[in-house]
């Protein structure tokens, strides 16, 4: 019996970045011994067990057979002759199937470290081919290591595998778990720059993938093409540690302009209704949560609402406060506005530039919610006992003038001019 830290630990270690979780394999024992070592069992498709006192994962060393289409249908083998070159050669990247004895020894029999070094991304096997969420993996694991590029026959072999129809296996839950992951780490773009270049953006979020190669005009967007728009605007948010509701709204916010008729381009007049259309079925399709498909709708909605702020008045902008339900839920609001600066700066040569709508409009909301809706309607049903419904409007008018008084004290500052006591 003799014990293993595998994978993702020995590959960060190796790139010295923060090791945050370590697998380890067990190669020479049975199920029987490790619970008799004090293991408890937790795995159901293979045995996994849960050290007696770290709570870390032990998986013994097994092998694979495919079975079925999708990345579902496989049997597993665990037997004390199973080793350790036989367990990692099942895995997906070069990069991943390395091992660490107790002794600090490196096990490489693929030439994981060669291609660490050289910054490629690598399959191991053929078997490759046989689990489509490994085409999900390569691209999330490009969005955290930007560097990193794709050796050719594995983009070839993942072509294949989309040519043959594999990913279309893929449950909705798990493609949205790896999207998710993605879009959470350094630069998001590349994960989506490789599920293009293999095919798989298509089948996965045709709705994205029909954005590349649509323009809009150049005054607005330097980038012209609003697939590259898009990437920028993700790679902004991940620049600026958005959380995923934010990241999942800037990745799509323009899936309008990719339905808009070429005799139209480069202008995309009426795209938010066709974004929230669209956004609803990815939605719908992915099974996205709730925070995240809420949050895409409204910057989809309003996002064009907030680059014109500046010019709104007072009662335009509770309106847009109304309809963004801003008074039960202003941190969405806020968020919101995060996700619309994330848009205006991912522009070529914006990234720099003045955002003040997303300060104007959240000083214009706390304005708005300063008003006490209480003492405002206790003073209405002094005024009118026998006209309840006259509550709402009292409350509506008294936040706009509080807006108004907002925008005018916005103003002066603007202009130099004291403020008023």
């Amino acid at each position: 019996m003799k014990t293993y830290v595998v994978g993702g630990a020995v590959r960060d270690a190796l790139l010295g970045v923060p090791v945050k979780d370590r697998d380890y394999v067990v190669v020479g024992a049975t199920p029987e011994q490790m619970v008799a070592l004090g293991y408890r069992p937790v795995g159901k498709d293979f045995p996994v067990f849960l050290h007696p006192s770290t709570h870390a994962e032990y998986a013994l060393a097994r092998t694979e057979r495919k079975t079925a289409p999708g990345y579902s249908g496989f049997v597993f083998h665990t037997d004390p002759d199973v080793t350790l070159e036989e367990d990692l050669i099942r895995r997906d990247l070069t990069i991943n199937a390395m091992a660490q004895d107790d002794d600090g020894e490196i096990v490489d029999p693929f030439g994981g470290q060669t291609d660490l070094q050289q910054r490629l991304f690598r399959h191991v096997s053929p078997a490759f081919a046989e689990d489509p969420v490994r085409i999900l993996r390569v691209a999330r694991f490009a969005a955290r290591f930007p560097d990193f590029a794709v050796a050719q026959e594995t983009n070839r072999l993942m072509q294949q595998m989309v040519a043959q129809g594999e990913v279309d296996a893929l449950v909705p839950e798990r493609v949205w778990q790896e999207l998710a992951r993605g879009l959470m780490e350094q630069k998001p773009s590349r994960m989506f720059a490789v599920l293009r270049d293999c095919g798989a953006l298509q089948r996965i979020l045709p709705e994205l993938d029909a954005l590349w190669g649509v323009p809009q005009p150049a005054q607005h967007h330097p980038e012209i093409d609003t697939g590259v728009h898009v990437m920028m605007v993700i790679d902004y948010a991940a620049e600026q540690a958005c959380n995923l509701a934010i990241r999942c709204a800037a990745l799509l916010h323009d899936l309008g302009k990719g339905v808009t008729p070429p005799d139209l381009w480069p202008r995309h007049h009426g795209h938010e209704m066709h974004s929230e259309r669209l956004i609803e079925a990815v939605a719908k399709r992915l099974r996205l949560p709730n925070d995240c498909r809420d949050l895409a709708l409204m910057t989809a909605r309003e996002h064009g609402n907030v680059g014109r702020a500046l010019e709104l008045r007072a009662n335009t902008i509770v309106t847009l406060l109304e309809r963004c339900d801003a008074f039960r839920k202003p941190q969405r609001f806020s968020d919101m506005l995060m996700a619309s600066e994330c848009d205006h700066r991912g522009r070529t040569g914006f990234e720099q530039r003045p955002f003040p709508q997303r300060s104007y409009l959240q000083g214009a909301m706390e304005a708005a919610c300063s008003v006490n809706g209480g003492e405002v309607a206790a003073l209405t049903r002094q005024r009118y006992p026998e006209r309840a419904e006259k509550i709402p409007e009292a409350i509506r008018d008294a936040r706009i003038a509080a807006v108004k008084a907002y925008i005018h004290t916005h103003a002066a500052r603007q202009n130099g001019a004291p403020e008023e006591d």
